[in-house]
């Protein structure tokens, strides 16, 4: 009842804080007097409680202190309160100083003005504390509200229960903080006490809890995890906040926290890049992105745009999602230092075309095919955009001058089953053995062709690749799948029971392509560390538990069988390969054979010809010769691999 109170006008506040002040100076007279009250002079008392009424009402004013809400008072609210005290009566003590100074008899007794001050500020905190906790009572009144343990004792911690404290239609009671911090434990914040985080598992019990919000950003990722399945296996709910730079203006709100994701349990400590050595690269640079609009190229572009670079050219062939792109880089992106640029990297003449007008210094090339089943069931469309693509740049980066080409690849290229990462491995043969040809004859033979770039100078461009595997929430990646499928009830579809994949964030992946790019000295193939792979089912029954769901019973998991071209799990490296450490633990050098330009480019010209000719059966065959390693699995090209080995 009391919770559906509407909040008090501001000019009840004012009035009833004008009333306390006078009462205050009446028993300050009192009590000046031993409670006698015949003992005060009227008309002293009333000519003074005129004078602090007319300075209470002027600062009261000035400093607002009716404008907050009493039942949320804060520490704000009494600061505002102490001032406001401190303020009147020392503009009274001033006009006392002034009427002994001239007129030699005091307004008021400095005895009476300091009880005055003091009594003031403890009733207007007194009547504020007394309503708070009035409200927080009535509402902690409810027996069906939801039991919940705040993880995190810290900003965060005490931000999240007062965001439930001043929302009266949050049905949550906070019965008790758990934190790592043994210097914490057995104190309180705010009534509640701090009870130790490694005794989880046993207050689990004890409290009944129906949820624990995550409100630290420093538990391990481990514990983390642990945790949640602490939790999933009793019915807990796991909710989590947001990071500091999201929250509204400043302020936690209780729609911002909301059930934890399963991102949140793949995320992985924050990856430090050389800032400054990348921001010396790009300074001022002009800087081609291309598949700017997708995943990848869009994350890219963010964060090249945190940097004092020249202008960011913006190449994608996908018209809405590029101008999304632009809307948002003109409202967050202050120099305005970006253009878009519609075109297909398969367009020789509008890509001469881009390179002729903008002459970028770098290029990040992320523009691909990437879903497999598709492109198993399309292989000239692969090669034309993922071979004949990666070429037309490569060559118009040589041939323009761009110091630095940067490839974005995949795992599967690596000895791979599906046609999509073996068009990847053909671009990345590709990009590195024209970077050999250019580092050791300063030239490119093209059909016997001496070929100078446009600035007839010794070509420049250093082609560097990175491979990495799956990126979280990248376009249609496993996790938004099975997201979509669990709101709709299920059954949720994993094509194996044993299939694995490795998992990246896309701002981690991305800032490694930053810094990758800025190490590499060209022809380099750089490889991410993606951490543990993990198992796609227990991820699916993961999200079904986070989901308040239990697997089996709610949602169904199905196994729809391996897809056209896939593998149980994914490789960074194939068996001949090995890595090389770099300065950056999360970057290896990948040691990968080396190819022949003549070669190379002889053949990529054939399996162009036969991918312009939407002969797939040829295509294929021309890409097996190609990259040896490359065997087709659960696929109509099986039969392929015994015909080219006999």
């Amino acid at each position: 009842m009391f919770t559906q109170i509407n909040i008090v006008p501001r000019w009840v506040i004012f009035i009833l804080d004008l009333i306390i002040c006078t009462s205050s100076l009446i028993f300050a007279y009192s009590l000046k007097h031993n409670l006698d009250l015949t003992a005060i002079e009227l008309p002293e008392l009333a000519r003074n409680l005129l004078i602090i009424g007319t300075i209470n009402i002027a600062v009261f004013f000035h400093i607002k202190t009716y404008t907050g809400i009493i039942r949320y008072t804060s520490a704000q609210d009494s600061f505002r309160i102490l001032i406001s005290v401190v303020i009147g009566n020392g503009t009274f003590f001033v006009l006392n100083l002034i009427a002994i100074t001239f007129f030699q008899y005091p307004l008021i007794s400095f005895a009476i003005l300091i009880t005055n001050g003091l009594t003031s500020f403890l009733l207007l905190m007194t009547y504020r504390v007394l309503i708070k906790y009035f409200f927080l009572y009535v509402k902690n009144l409810n027996l069906d509200k939801k039991k919940v343990i705040i993880y995190g004792a810290g900003e965060a911690g005490l931000a999240t229960k007062r965001t439930f404290d001043h929302d009266g239609s949050v049905n949550k009671n906070i019965v008790a903080f758990v934190d790592d911090d043994q210097r914490k434990v057995g104190k309180t914040i705010d009534g509640v006490k701090i009870l130790d985080a490694a005794n989880l598992a046993y207050l689990i019990g004890e409290h009944e809890l129906d949820e624990i919000i995550f409100a630290s950003y420093t538990i391990p990722d481990e514990k983390k995890d642990e945790i949640v399945d602490l939790c999933l296996e009793n019915d807990i709910k796991v909710l989590n906040i947001p990071p500091l730079d999201v929250w509204t203006n400043g302020q936690l709100k209780p729609a911002q926290i909301q059930k934890l994701n399963i991102e949140d349990l793949l995320n992985r400590k924050s990856i430090k890049i050389d800032i400054e050595g990348i921001g010396t690269m790009l300074d001022k640079k002009r800087i081609l992105i291309t598949g700017a609009a997708g995943s990848i190229g869009s994350e890219i572009v963010r964060q090249l745009s945190k940097f004092n670079v020249g202008l960011i050219i913006l190449c994608d062939q996908s018209e809405t999602a590029l101008h999304e792109l632009y809307l948002e880089l003109e409202e967050t992106n202050k120099n305005k230092n970006f253009h878009a640029f519609i075109g297909d990297v398969r367009d020789e003449q509008r890509m001469d075309k881009l390179f002729e007008t903008y002459k970028p210094h770098y290029v990040y090339h992320a523009a691909a095919y990437k879903h497999v089943p598709l492109m198993e069931d399309n292989p000239a469309e692969a090669i034309k955009a993922n071979v004949l693509g990666t070429k037309t740049i490569a060559d118009k980066s040589v041939k323009y001058g761009v110091q630095k080409f940067v490839m974005i690849s995949t795992d599967k290229a690596v000895n791979p089953t599906n046609i999509m990462g073996a068009s990847k491995r053909i671009a990345e043969i590709y990009v590195q053995s024209l970077n050999n040809s250019l580092s050791t004859d300063g030239f490119i033979f093209s059909n016997g062709l001496q070929y100078i770039n446009d600035l007839n100078v010794k070509p420049i461009t250093k082609f560097i690749t990175t491979r990495f595997g799956n990126v979280l929430g990248s376009n249609g990646s496993v996790i938004p799948r099975f997201r979509q499928q669990i709101e709709k009830g299920g059954p949720v579809t994993v094509t194996h029971p044993e299939i694995t994949r490795y998992f990246m964030t896309i701002p981690e992946a991305c800032r490694l392509v930053l810094e990758a790019g800025c190490m590499g000295k060209g022809g380099e193939i750089f490889v991410f560390d993606m951490g543990k792979s993990v198992k796609i089912v227990e991820l699916a029954k993961k999200m079904i538990r986070l989901a308040g769901l239990e697997p089996n019973v709610d949602v169904k998991i199905e196994y729809s069988g391996l897809r056209p071209g896939e593998k149980l799990y994914e490789e960074l490296l194939n068996d001949n390969e090995n890595t090389m450490p770099t300065h950056h633990e999360k970057i290896m050098i990948g040691k990968v054979r080396e190819y022949v330009f003549a070669d190379v480019e002889k053949q990529i010209y054939e399996l162009i010809a036969s991918a312009k000719s939407d002969s797939n059966r040829q295509v294929v065959i021309n890409m097996k010769k190609l990259v040896p390693e490359f065997k087709s699995k659960n696929s109509i090209f099986e039969e392929l691999d015994k015909l080219i080995n006999e």
